[in-house]
């Protein structure tokens, strides 16, 4: 199915359901000679496992990843890379009463209208879980552009509700982010944002807010204008994350309350001699094409669709119904996203490296 697929020159297909066998995928493309373990793969997936913390959902799942091909003494062959993680805490029966309600805010209505079905056991392909093999293709890719080009990603909590964290993109390191369960690099705003959550939790009920991304080391030039363009690109992948319901890259929205004199970028020479911008208004990207600036972005989640609260609904036959949900969920997908958006931001350089390589000999 093309829906399943994503990128060109380094492409992935997942495949696998919430309550199926396993979830994986399929990694094309990706260069020989890539030095790869699972131990590094499996380290990008324990920070997106649920049971982390009394903020995320308590199913237990240890997402422990294979490499069943592509991969010869430690080192990528050239050929397709299959990544495969057995589902293990699985509860079906957790959502027999909801075989036939179409659930407020979930995928229950609209997979029914395309394919005349649904799995009903835990939204099966609609499911979050599927972003595990995002998580896992996207850790080979980020390797490969940090040995290559020295690449960074970061990627962090920055606003649950109404909480917004009040630090600077371009200083946040890795290591801060993973210094509290919400992964917010603000310990003040963090704690904030902790106790929110966890008041939401008792509720019932759930919140949305706020990712922030950071690209740092990506050179100039990557972009394939005018339909692939690199910005239109990580819209893209951003918005193909369960539950993001917005996506801007540099001043982004906030362009619009300004004037061009102010919003432009101007261009200077630094002290090496290189043309650069002073300003990152466009979020280190011109034309659909990176600047060699740093590309700073944000996503937007909604609050999580489950939630206890009772809610109005209707069975499949179209009776009017109330609903309130239990099971496993998150109260907010936040602090488990942030390494989907990591993943996700490294698929889109890497196919975009790739593609420049092939074009510019």
């Amino acid at each position: 199915m093309a829906g399943s697929s994503f990128g060109h020159l380094f492409r992935v297909s997942t495949f696998g359901e919430s309550h199926g066998g396993a979830v994986g995928v399929v990694v094309d493309g990706c260069p020989p000679g890539l030095c790869i373990t699972v131990e590094e793969i499996q380290a990008q997936l324990d920070r997106r496992k649920p049971g982390q913390s009394d903020i995320t959902t308590p199913r237990k799942e240890e997402d422990a990843i294979s490499i069943m091909s592509g991969v010869f003494e430690g080192r990528t062959t050239g050929t397709p890379i299959l990544l495969l993680a057995h589902n293990k805490d699985v509860r079906s029966e957790d959502y027999q009463h909801l075989k036939d309600l179409v659930r407020p805010s979930h995928a229950d209505f609209t997979y029914l209208k395309k394919y005349g079905l649904r799995d009903w056991r835990g939204s099966g392909r609609a499911s979050a879980r599927e972003t595990l093999a995002r998580v896992a293709a996207g850790a080979i890719a980020h390797k490969y552009l940090r040995e290559r080009l020295n690449l960074s990603i970061v990627s962090y909590v920055e606003q649950v509700g109404a909480i917004r964290a009040d630090i600077n993109p371009s200083t946040v390191t890795n290591a801060e982010v993973e210094e509290n369960i919400v992964r917010c690099p603000d310990s003040d705003a963090a704690l904030r944002m902790i106790d929110l959550i966890r008041q939401v939790q008792s509720e019932g009920d759930s919140i949305g807010g706020v990712i922030r991304g950071v690209i740092r080391g990506a050179p100039a030039g990557l972009g394939e204008p005018v339909f692939d363009k690199l910005h239109a690109d990580l819209g893209k992948a951003m918005l193909s994350i369960n539950a993001v319901k917005g996506f801007d890259i540099g001043s982004g929205f906030d362009a619009t309350h300004l004037r061009g004199s102010q919003h432009n970028d101007p261009f200077i020479i630094t002290s090496a001699g290189e043309i650069c911008t002073k300003t990152q208004h466009a979020g280190g990207v011109l034309g659909g094409i990176s600047t060699g600036g740093e590309i700073t972005f944000r996503v937007a989640f909604k609050p999580v669709a489950t939630i206890a609260k009772e809610q109005e609904t209707v069975t499949t036959d179209g009776v009017a119904t109330k609903l309130s949900a239990s099971g496993r969920h998150d109260p907010c997908v936040l602090p488990r996203a942030v390494p989907i958006v990591d993943a996700m931001a490294a698929l889109v350089m890497m196919d975009h490296y790739l593609r420049h390589k092939a074009q510019n000999l």
